[in-house]
């Protein structure tokens, strides 16, 4: 019996033994099949990649292991950013995005430089990147980072395929010119809440204050967005504008980390607690709002004529609409994209008419002409307005919102003579478009709006290379609502204020996302 004990406890000491020995081989195993995926991603396909863009004539930097350009330009950028601009000086290229206006310069204007270990191509023909934006041949994709998209909202902006068609099919009625006109009212009470507290600050001896209208305005844009897209008023959407701002900024502050550490996004660092909680708080505010609307209509209550309403509706008829979580990303979407465009855009153009008051006076002249000093604006006479367009339209140019658009390959595509393989990044920079010499001539760089005059196809020598909003079958759907809201805005500051820039501005174009102003937009207002 003893022998048979012992006999069994040697045999299983063996078997642990083979066991331990087993999973230390799978152990070992699985690291090298990682350690070879990592060399593969981080090194022979950025040398692939490489070899084959350099056979057919595309040059740039050589790419560098493991992080290719991230490291240069983030020190570019800290470098450009810690000068400000003089004032009324509109090139802003090397400032804003110092990388990319030395590449083209050094490399041409299809040049390659490296993210991380991804071979991305800069190209500044407008004719390749219109090529790029129709996707008519399906080959180019939007540039995805899925934890980031989960974070700022992935709606239909972020989304491919037969999801795309859906979610545009569903989202387009929403921004018919009719439903765009009944949003006026909405537009009008927000700017007049806007323009009546802004006169209630000047009360200095002159009827004059100094005001940073940068966050007044994206407090207009939230109200708007809040009212035409939910029916709410600003104050209930505040919070949601707080944390998609703060979500915007985090996100560029770990970009880097973001793009070149597997999984960085679920460590348990600071700034990653930080924004899952901000993105749960979103969230449950959404769905609690989501959550109303539906017992309401439940209740037999009727569909309130907004975006919200919109989708809630289409979903209720339709098997094929979207779901509770589509409709809370989408939403998500509409929070930070309609605040963010139209703030962009009047805060710059309020700094950039303090700049050329001529172009203030001739604004104002013409919105008088039209509303007088009290009429609100209307749809008849805003769709007249020509010199506030060019205007609007020129600010878009030279401080365009989005300063890049990035597609990329994931086939093998050929785009103006190269043919790039899969896994290529190609980025078409808006902003060096807008400011090349060689497309809107030797005052590329300067505010001249009447070079609108005869509309945006005439305005330079390629009648597609203003970009503002896109190309192409994904342009942004919300175009015609922004620059709506944005005529009605600034006709109603303009029947009311004279601007000029207050001494402590600082001009200093930044990219957070979009293009901000670094230490704000602080304005001398004088009422009128």
């Amino acid at each position: 019996m003893v022998v048979l004990e012992v006999s069994f406890a040697a045999a299983a000491s063996s078997v642990v033994r083979w066991i331990l020995m087993l999973g230390g081989l799978m152990a070992a195993a699985a690291l090298l099949w990682q350690a070879g995926r990592l060399l593969r991603l981080l090194w022979w396909q950025p040398r692939r990649l490489e070899r084959a863009l350099r056979a057919q004539g595309v040059r740039g930097t050589s790419y560098r292991f493991p992080a290719g350009d991230l490291k240069e330009y983030g020190r570019l950028a800290k470098e450009a950013w810690s000068k400000p601009l003089p004032l009324r000086c509109h090139d802003t290229a090397p400032r804003v995005a110092p990388f990319l206006h030395r590449l083209v310069l050094e490399h041409g204007r299809t040049s390659m430089s490296w993210f991380g270990p991804s071979p991305k191509v800069t190209i500044v023909d407008p004719e390749l990147a219109k090529d790029v934006l129709s996707n008519k041949f399906g080959h180019f994709e939007k540039l995805k980072v899925p934890a980031l998209s989960k974070m700022l909202g992935s709606g239909v902006a972020s989304h491919e395929g037969e999801k795309w068609v859906k979610h545009r099919r569903i989202l387009n009625p929403a921004f018919h010119l009719e439903k765009l006109k009944r949003m006026l009212p909405a537009f009008s009470a927000c700017c007049e809440e806007l323009v009546n507290r802004w006169a209630a600050e000047s009360l200095g001896s002159d009827g004059s204050c100094e005001l940073d209208v940068w966050p007044e305005l994206q407090n207009l844009t939230g109200d708007v967005i809040s009212r035409t897209a939910f029916s709410s008023s600003y104050r209930e959407g505040r919070r949601i504008f707080q944390l998609q701002a703060e979500q915007a900024s985090l996100v560029m502050t770990n970009i880097r980390k973001i793009m070149m550490i597997p999984g960085y996004m679920y460590l348990p660092t600071a700034n990653n607690r930080k924004m899952r909680r901000n993105n749960r708080e979103v969230e449950s505010i959404l769905r609690e709002i989501i959550g109303k609307r539906i017992q309401a209509m439940e209740r037999g209550e009727g569909t309130k004529d907004d975006m919200l309403g919109l989708l809630l509706e289409t979903n209720m008829r339709d098997d094929m609409g979207m779901t509770i979580e589509d409709v809370i990303e989408e939403c998500k979407v509409f929070y930070f994209a309609g605040m963010e465009t139209t703030s962009v855009l009047l805060t710059w153009t309020m700094v950039v008419l303090s700049m050329h008051p001529e172009w203030q006076d001739r604004a104002r002249e013409e919105v008088t002409a039209l509303f007088g000093r009290d009429d609100k604006p209307e749809y008849d006479g805003l769709s007249r307005l020509k010199v506030v367009t060019m205007v609007l339209y020129e600010v878009l140019r030279l401080y365009p919102p989005a300063t890049s658009v990035v597609r990329q390959t994931y086939k093998e595509m050929e785009v103006g003579g190269v043919t790039y393989p899969a896994g290529v990044i190609l980025e078409l920079p808006v902003l060096l478009i807008h400011h090349d010499p060689d497309i809107w001539g030797g005052d590329a760089r300067e505010f001249r709006p009447d070079r609108f005059s005869d509309g945006v196809s005439r305005a330079s020598k390629d009648p597609g290379a203003f970009l503002p909003f896109g190309w192409g079958p994904r342009i942004c759907i919300g175009q015609n609502f922004a620059l709506l809201e944005a005529k009605m805005a600034l006709c109603m500051i303009l029947q009311r204020f004279e601007f000029r820039l207050a001494p402590s501005y600082t001009h200093a174009p930044h990219t957070v996302i979009t293009l901000h102003p670094m230490h704000g937009a602080q304005l001398k207002l004088r009422a009128i």
